[in-house]
């Protein structure tokens, strides 16, 4: 074993970077991948950490009431618009919201994940994928925080595992699924 902290992967360092992120944001959102065993010892080095430090901060953040505008909307969900002026304005409620505020450092932890995961966009109806209406992009931070970390709160460590599936046909290389436990 030569004595540099990772493996390279036989790639230029931008594109081994985004292939781990590619594959860290991937595992974390659908649970598991299938890749070679050697990438999938350097997703799991990256995705535990994350999964530690989500789980570090899950917990620290307060509950605030906030005042919010909400656009009034009529029976259909349409919003509703008055005439003001010769222009048509939606109307506006003031509702009491309550929000999670971040407390500074799970803030930090929050950036420190975005920065690292790739934004995930989950598509509604596979029928239109392209229309913008069918399209939601996935908090991963919150997911973080909120599914994935009170899953494995009671665990030290070891949050994945790694399963041999046997000999790539091409290369002959090792495949894996690398899940959540």
């Amino acid at each position: 074993m030569h004595a540099s902290g990772y493996r390279k992967l036989g790639k230029a360092t931008p594109q081994r970077k985004a292939l781990l992120r590619n594959q860290v944001t991937n595992l974390l959102y659908h649970g598991k991948i299938k890749t070679t065993e050697t990438r999938a010892k350097e997703v799991k080095r990256i995705a535990e950490k994350m999964i530690t430090l989500a789980i570090k901060e899950k917990d620290n953040f307060e509950e605030v009431e906030v005042m919010a505008k909400v656009a009034k909307k009529d029976a259909n969900g349409k919003r509703v618009k008055e005439v003001v002026n010769g222009k048509k304005v939606t109307v506006y409620d003031e509702v009491k919201k309550t929000v999670k505020k971040d407390k500074p450092s799970r803030l930090a932890a929050r950036r420190q994940l975005l920065s690292y995961l790739y934004p995930v966009t989950e598509v509604t109806d596979s029928k239109n994928a392209n229309l913008r209406k069918n399209k939601k992009t996935v908090d991963m931070a919150a997911k973080m925080f909120d599914e994935i970390a009170p899953k494995y709160a009671g665990r030290n460590g070891g949050y994945t595992r790694i399963v041999k599936l046997g000999m790539r046909k091409g290369d002959g290389a090792m495949e894996v699924i690398l899940e959540l436990v």
